[in-house]
């Protein structure tokens, strides 16, 4: 098995080829930061649930994928804006409306990972970690 760089790409990834091959659920390895990125996915309706398994070294996160009545995937663009090489931080002024308000970013703060609407609402800036639409 080879070592993944980044994980949350990879869990990224995981979401968009799921929903592309139409599955029912993706599992993810697991860690404190995924699990906070898909709470907010879930708590924007992007996706249908998150549920956390002790099962492995480190856990794992399933994720139930979430489509609209023609079975369409509701996540139409899953990005990861700041990488490994090249971090991506914002002050609480300078953070990006995805699609005009209709997308989120995912924030990680000092505070923890919040949507962009709650890091404005905070009043706090920091990492960009994906945008979703």
């Amino acid at each position: 098995m080879s070592k993944i760089t980044d994980p949350i790409a990879d869990m990224l990834t995981r979401i968009r080829n799921g929903q592309q091959a139409k599955h029912a659920h993706v599992r993810i390895p697991g860690s404190k930061m995924k699990l906070a990125i898909a709470e907010i996915l879930q708590k924007y309706g992007y996706i249908e649930s998150v549920a956390w398994r002790d099962e492995g070294p480190q856990g794992q996160i399933d994720v139930a994928l979430r489509y609209d009545k023609d079975k369409m995937p509701m996540i139409k663009n899953i990005t990861r804006v700041s990488k490994s090489s090249r971090r991506v931080y914002v002050g609480v002024g300078n953070i990006p409306k995805v699609l005009n308000g209709l997308g989120i970013s995912i924030i990680s703060t000092s505070k923890g990972v919040v949507s962009d609407r709650e890091a404005r609402a905070q009043n706090m800036g920091g990492e960009i970690i994906c945008s979703v639409y």
